[in-house]
């Protein structure tokens, strides 16, 4: 019996939607699997990892309804290998789904959708935000890259999202640097405060695009949702407390340096060659109108350079990761860039005109 057919370029945009959520090893098979759902002349596919849970609709011929589940990354691969102007039909045969294009055929087993596990949207829900999925794309830009990865400190794991009046805030940190952002929203909201996992924050990501059309957010105590046009995210919250992030944001800095961002980055990259592998530290000298950045490492060798600057204040020698710098400076994209420092001891404030919402704070380390 044909369930449903489609051009594989409308079929491989949906199953990239939802094909990140699924875990590649997991102790339930069946969340190895995608729920296909049809409903008249709409097919949803839904993926969920038990934390996190994306679905998205495509327009497809009508047909007979149905619902099952089929192992998501087969699936995808299928479609993915497939010529671009393919046909791609699905036929369902005893308890097997027959993927078919031109000459191709694929079969493959499915298990009951009824087995299929649900994220339910929860009760407490806030009232819905929006904002252009451009914005809240630039906001994750320049923040996800500070975010932990797999830290003891679970609460670190992920992004602090902050509604405070028409204020929307993202802070991320992994314990040695920080990045915030923010944006000002058209009406007012509640104030809300929840922290997001990594791995959403990560798929969120791909599925924004750079346009005007908006996305809707609606925060609740333990869940968030995340509507965009024919696609929604359902996430659990990471409970935890996150760290006083506007106490670790300096806020007189006597030892300003301005430089032009791609001359630093260049600079950096060229020293960072000869860093410690393991500790990656590099060692920012500064002098009037001068930045010169030197790197070691345990063979005895060294890497020096020196770039002009506008900068006045007193003589500085200061060590910091060279990737967390790079990262900082990559995440902006502005032409020049505003370094804020105390002492030797002090971290380092990373801002820009051309970004009026984005500081980036990095610990300062031993060199």
């Amino acid at each position: 019996m044909l369930l449903v057919q489609s051009e594989r370029n409308t079929l491989l945009a949906s199953l990239t939607a939802v094909v990140g959520v699924v875990e590649r090893r997991h102790t339930l098979p069946i969340l190895s699997n995608l729920l296909l759902e049809k409903k008249g002349s709409k097919l949803t596919l839904l993926a969920t990892d038990l934390e996190l849970q994306v679905s998205t609709q495509l327009d497809v011929e009508a047909g007979e309804d149905f619902a099952l589940t089929i192992a998501a990354r087969k699936l995808f691969d299928i479609v993915r290998a497939l010529p671009d102007s393919a046909r791609v039909k699905l036929d369902s045969k005893d308890s097997q789904v027959v993927v078919s294009a031109g000459k191709s055929r694929f079969t493959l087993q499915t298990l009951p959708a009824a087995d299929f596990p649900r994220v339910e949207t929860g009760a407490g829900l806030g009232e819905a935000i929006r904002l252009p999925q451009k914005t809240l794309k630039r906001l994750l830009q320049l923040v996800q890259f500070a975010m932990a990865s797999q830290d003891i400190r679970y609460y670190l794991n992920g992004m602090l999202l902050v509604l405070d009046g028409k204020q929307l805030r993202v802070v991320a940190t992994d314990g040695h640097r920080l990045s915030y952002a923010e944006t000002q929203l058209e009406t007012e909201a509640e104030a809300r405060e929840v922290i997001i996992p990594r791995k959403t924050v990560v798929e969120l990501s791909k599925l924004l695009g750079d346009v005007e059309d908006p996305v809707e957010l609606r925060i609740g105590t333990n869940q968030v949702t995340i509507t965009l046009p024919g696609t929604e995210l359902v996430t659990k919250v990471v409970d935890g407390k996150f760290p006083d992030y506007q106490r670790v944001i300096p806020v007189s800095q006597p030892r300003q340096l301005k430089a032009n961002r791609q001359n630093v980055i260049q600079a950096l990259q060229r020293a960072a060659i000869l860093s410690n592998e393991k500790f990656r530290g590099v060692r920012l000298v500064m002098s009037e109108n001068t930045l010169g950045i030197v790197c070691n490492n345990n063979e005895q060798e060294e890497a020096a350079d020196e770039i002009e600057v506008s900068y006045n204040g007193d003589p500085l020698d200061v060590g910091f990761n060279v990737t967390y710098l790079l990262d900082g400076l990559g995440a902006v994209s502005t032409e020049d860039i505003t370094l804020s420092l105390g002492d030797a001891n002090s971290s380092m404030l990373l801002t820009s005109e051309g970004e009026a919402g984005f500081k980036y704070v990095v610990m300062p380390m031993r060199i």
